[in-house]
């Protein structure tokens, strides 16, 4: 295997899959599987969860929401979805341990980067939530610090579309799809890879960013395996 230890990011919009929001079973089931599965090929995941499928708290915000506690609610949201792949994973074999930014025992236990770390090295899977733990922080950014802190050799972002693209490919047909790209061409073109503090931040640690798509089943096995489904971001 290419990867000894990975940070999977995935979003909550993906786990809503067609149905816009809430938590698609099917879809979290075939994440379970496929994630089972690099698990037992030996690679140790550790994983983020999004939660703009229950709540965003930027979207509050712009409804009236106080933005501390709209972002609060927002992490809650994370804590939600991480409970249901933990639960997903372990009805499928595959022993999970879920961590809380903020003190939520015994939801969750409260994270630190050496008990993910040992839970990993015991084949578990580490699912961190709350994102960052503070406000104005977006669970990209929480990704990319969680990486970084559990010396992960790569970030994957799993997403609906297969890499990083000139343009929006859902929009644009003419849109060119990159193999590698560079953090600062990027930040430059303004691509929607991550949020500006998220690349930066892996910019600055020699975080690698995989982007692929993730609702293709059997994508993350193929991606660890070394296959070129996405698109690298690097130095």
């Amino acid at each position: 295997m290419k990867y000894k230890r990975i940070l999977l990011k995935l979003s909550g919009e993906s786990l809503a899959a067609g149905q816009g929001h809430g938590i698609d079973t099917d879809r979290l089931n075939a994440y379970a599987r496929q994630i089972h599965d690099i698990v037992s090929s030996g690679i140790q995941v550790g994983i983020v969860i999004g939660g703009g499928n229950i709540f965003r708290g930027l979207s509050g915000a712009a409804k009236g929401f106080d933005r501390v506690k709209g972002d609060q609610m927002g992490m809650l949201a994370t804590v939600i979805n991480s409970l249901a792949l933990s639960s997903a994973l372990e009805a499928v074999g595959q022993p999970a341990q879920v961590f809380t930014a903020i003190n939520m025992f015994p939801i969750g236990e409260p994270y630190s980067k050496w008990k993910a770390i040992d839970a990993m090295k015991q084949g578990k899977v580490a699912i961190i939530s709350c994102g960052t733990g503070n406000p104005f922080f977006t669970t990209d950014t929480g990704s990319a610090l969680r990486a970084i802190e559990i010396e992960a050799d790569v970030m994957l972002k799993g997403t609906r579309v297969d890499g990083v693209y000139t343009a929006d490919p859902e929009k644009d047909p003419q849109a060119v799809k990159f193999d590698e790209i560079t953090y600062d061409e990027v930040m430059e073109r303004g691509l929607k890879v991550m949020d500006l503090t998220a690349t930066a931040l892996c910019k600055e640690n020699g975080m690698p960013i995989y982007v692929f798509n993730m609702d293709q089943e059997g994508n993350l096995g193929r991606m660890v395996a070394g296959e070129n489904v996405g698109t690298l971001v690097k130095a």
